[in-house]
This record gives structure tokens, sequence and C-alpha cells, in this order.
């Protein structure tokens, strides 16, 4: 009897472990959240109807900047969602087992980042819904925003959402039993006929695998067209530099990186999670080494762009170094360097603090969206290869207070999220080894699916490209980019037809596999 009293102490400790209960705190942040939220909707609500005049983004040429904050925060948020999604797919594919308690925050902040991203998108269009009714019929290959959108948000996006559902089903079977009412069918849905078993847990085991193989090169490559869009723009000094797309990818390392401590270490505070100073400290370690080599990209940049580069080169890295901007680049390399130098000096001392992990992390961001702003306004304000009239720009309180509103939107996704979820989780048991039964349907299907993605892909990437056009700008074939995207949604959904579709035979769950 005793004995059964310990057990069932233990599961509920497990459960309560895995899922517990927030503190008084969550409400407070949960409300600032909404409340930054709303601002941020009231904002762009103002700016849709008067206009983008009421930004601080004007003409190049003409005195300002048609880039501003908008654009600054895409990369940024993009940023956020390249790391979180590659901390899971390396914990994944290496078997990272001090990262496995951080893994679905990861994912969770790659999601919402990503929608925040899209959302500053629409929010630097003139007119949003011309723009995005025109882009996907229109779309040119040739262009890097034809990548941004459609392996960003298409490949990168629903792959992260493909890959975070797969690896919740087993936390959702568990907490469909105990459930009741609107929450027990989500859970049920979630799950989606998920029983841990060693079959199912094996198939997980191989999809997640090769999922997250997939996902890697996926992200890279989307994220450093974003790189493109600056890099090979050989007429805007300070833009055109082969350095933009790896630059941006190990970048968006260090920001991603560093806003994760932060979230990790904030609801490991504030939802009472189970995740060891071991994990953050690795987290650490990873920024350290990041940094360490965007630093030495940025050094490069400066010496090219100062001793040998052309005139109008040397005007802008002077202006950004000793001039208009200098404030601005000496605070982001003093952040990038201090998120570089603490952990480091932690590592090399084989010590461990939370608190100066945490600030590292926060330099890190602030050095990163300095960065970016330096990135994205002086090439618009000081670079023209003409001599026409410099410029300037300053963020008004309609598109701060718009950026302030989709950051309360992904805190407040995220500490909704986390009571109803557990943001640590249990993981799949040990299934990896244990023998599947024949599959020949299952993976006939799932070839089909591979096959018709395939297709998709090559027939809209081809009329993209004007292949079928015989010279005409427009495309042959309507909406030629969406049925690329299509295609590679559909690539991606393929893992999920391989591990949802139901076996032919019923598997009993008592019987060993």
């Amino acid at each position: 009897m005793q004995s059964t009293t310990e057990a069932v102490h233990v599961e509920v400790s497990t459960q309560a472990a895995h899922f517990p209960r927030p503190r008084i705190a969550w409400f407070l942040f949960t409300a600032l959240a909404v409340l930054a939220l709303a601002a941020g909707i009231a904002c762009y609500l103002h700016e849709h109807h008067h206009g983008a005049i009421v930004t601080g983004m004007r003409t190049p040429g003409y005195g300002g900047a048609s880039w501003g904050l908008y654009i600054v925060f895409v990369v940024f948020f993009i940023g956020v969602s390249f790391a979180g999604i590659t901390v899971a797919a390396m914990a994944r594919l290496f078997s990272i087992e001090v990262l496995a308690p951080v893994t679905r925050i990861a994912e969770l902040m790659t999601l919402v980042a990503l929608l925040a991203g899209a959302a500053c998108v629409v929010a630097d269009l003139g007119r949003p819904l011309d723009g995005l009714l025109k882009l996907p019929r229109y779309a040119n290959p040739s262009s890097p925003f034809f990548g941004t959108f459609t392996l960003v948000m298409a490949g990168y996006l629903f792959s992260s959402l493909v890959y975070f559902f797969l690896a919740g089903r087993n936390d959702a079977a568990r907490l469909a039993e105990p459930a009741r009412g609107p929450l027990r069918l989500f859970y049920k849905g979630w799950a989606s006929g998920y029983r841990d078993l060693p079959v199912q847990r094996e198939r997980h085991h191989r999809v997640s695998f090769w999922l997250a193989l997939g996902i890697l090169p996926l992200l890279i490559t989307a994220h450093s067209t974003l790189g493109f869009v600056f890099g090979i723009q050989s007429g805007r000094p300070g833009w055109f530099s082969a350095l933009q797309a790896p630059a941006f990818v190990v970048l968006a390392g260090v920001s991603g990186i560093g806003m994760l401590i932060l979230v990790t270490l904030g609801f490991r505070w504030l939802f009472r999670l189970q995740v060891p100073d071991a994990t953050v400290r690795w987290l650490g370690n990873f920024m350290w080494i990041l940094a360490f080599v965007y630093l030495y990209f940025m050094i490069v940049e400066e010496l090219t762009a100062t001793y040998a580069a052309p005139a109008a080169e040397r005007r802008i890295a002077h202006e950004i170094v000793g001039g208009t901007f200098a404030p601005l680049f000496w605070t982001t390399a003093g952040g990038l360097f201090l998120a570089f130098f603490i952990p480091f000096v932690l590592f090399v001392t084989k010590r461990t603090s939370m608190g100066w992990v945490a600030l590292a992390g926060l330099l890190a961001n602030v050095g990163a969206v300095g960065k970016r702003l330096l990135i994205v306004v002086p090439s618009q304000t000081h670079g023209a290869l003409m001599p026409i009239e410099t410029g300037t720009y300053t963020p008004t309180w309609v598109e701060i207070g718009v950026v302030l509103g989709l950051f309360g939107f992904i805190f407040l996704a995220m500490l909704v999220f986390g009571r109803v979820f557990p943001l640590v989780p249990s993981g799949h048991g040990h299934g990896h080894g244990t023998p599947l039964p024949d599959e020949f349907w299952r993976r006939a299907l799932t070839a089909l699916v591979v096959l018709a993605a395939l297709g998709l892909v090559v027939i809209g990437l081809s009329d993209a490209f004007r292949v079928f056009s015989h010279g005409e700008y427009d495309p042959r074939i309507p909406f030629a980019p969406v049925i690329f995207a299509s295609g590679v949604m559909l690539l991606v959904s393929s893992a999920a037809v391989y591990e949802l579709l139901p076996d032919k035979h019923r598997i009993d769950p008592n019987q060993p596999h």
C-alpha cells in the first residue's frame, strides 16, 4: 500500500514538474502584454488611416529613408526565430540532452517571432492588401524577396510548425485523459491518436531526425536571403558585400540565443520550470562563440571599407564609425563585445552565474538591434553614389508603438501557451530500435506526397523564372510563386503524413514490440 502511494506521489510530482502552476506575476505580465498589443494595434490603425506619412520614413535622396524601424525588426524577429529552431534541431540531431528542457520554448519562440516578422512587413507596406494580393501573382525569383516570402514564410514557418506539432503529441496525449471541456478536445486533436507505444516512438524518432536534418539547411538558406536583399545591391554603398548573407546568419544566432536565454530564465522563474543551470550555461557558451565570429566580421568589414574601398564606401564607413552614427556604432560594438566577453570569462573560469549570462543575452539583443539599424539606415541617408541630398531618419511614436505591440503579441502568446501546455517537454521514451510493422503502404503514400510536392516545386519555380513565358515579364501560369510555396509546404507535410497515418492493423498496447 505504501509503495502504491509513493508511486502515485511520484507520478503526480512528475506531472507537476512538467506543467507547474505559474506565479502571481503571470497575471501582471499578461496584462502588460495585452496593453502593449492593444497599443500596437491602435498605432497601426492610425498609420493605416493617415498613411505612412505619420512614420519617420521618407524618400531616399530627398532627405530621408524609405526603410526604417519596421525593416530593422523584420530582420530582428526572423533572427530570433532562426536561433530557436536551430537549438531544437541541434538537440535532436546531435542528441544534446542538456538542451532538451528548452527545445519547446525555442520552437514556440520561433513560431511567434516569425509571425511578428511577417506583421512587420505588413506594417511597412504602404498598401498592405494590394501588396499581399500582387506578390503571389507576380513575385520574381531573381529578387531575394522571392526567397524571403516563399522559403521563410512557406518553408521555414511551416516546417517549424510541423516539427512543433509532432514533437508535442506525446504531452498532448498525456494531458488529454484528465482534461475536460474544450481543452480535452484541444489535447486530443493535437495528440491525433498518439498512445506512446514503442512503435510510435520509433516512428517519431525517425521522422524528427529527418525533419530536423532538412530544417537546418532550409533555415540557413531562408535567412541568407535577407542578407542578399542588402548584399547584392551594388548601387548602394554600405550594403554591397559578400559578407552580408553569412553575417546575417551569424548575428541571427547571437541575438536569437540571447533572447532564448532571457526567455528561458524568465519563464523558469515565472512557471517554476525544471530547467537546469547547465542548459543556460550551454546556451551562453554557444552565444559567445557566435558573437566572437560576428565581431571578426565587423572588423573585416570596417577595415575593408576604410582601407581600400571606393570613395563612397569610405565615406559611409567614416560616417558610421566617427560621424553621425558613431554613438550608435560604439554602443552596438560594446554590446556585442560584452555579449562575447561575459560568457567567455565564465567559461574559462568555470563559473556559473545566471545573472551575468542574462545580462550578456540582453546586451546581445541591444547590439543586434543597433547593428541592424546601422545596416538599414545609413546606406539610405548617406550612401548615395550621386551627389544628392543627405537625409535623416528618426522613428516616430507610431513605429515604436507598432514594434512594442509585436513584442506584446510574442510574449502574450507564450504566456498563454504556458498555462495550457507544458513548456518543458516530457520526451518520447525509449523507442529507438523497435522493429516496425510492414509499412509498404505508409511509405508508398508518403513517397507519392513527396513526388507531388517536388512536381509543384519544379512547376512553380520554373514558371516563376519565366521558363514558359517566352520572354514575357508576367508568368504564364497564374500564381506560380504560390504553386512553388505550396510544393515546399507539401514536401514538409510528408513528415506528418508518414507519422500520422493510422496503422493498417490495430496495435495492441499491451503486446510487446
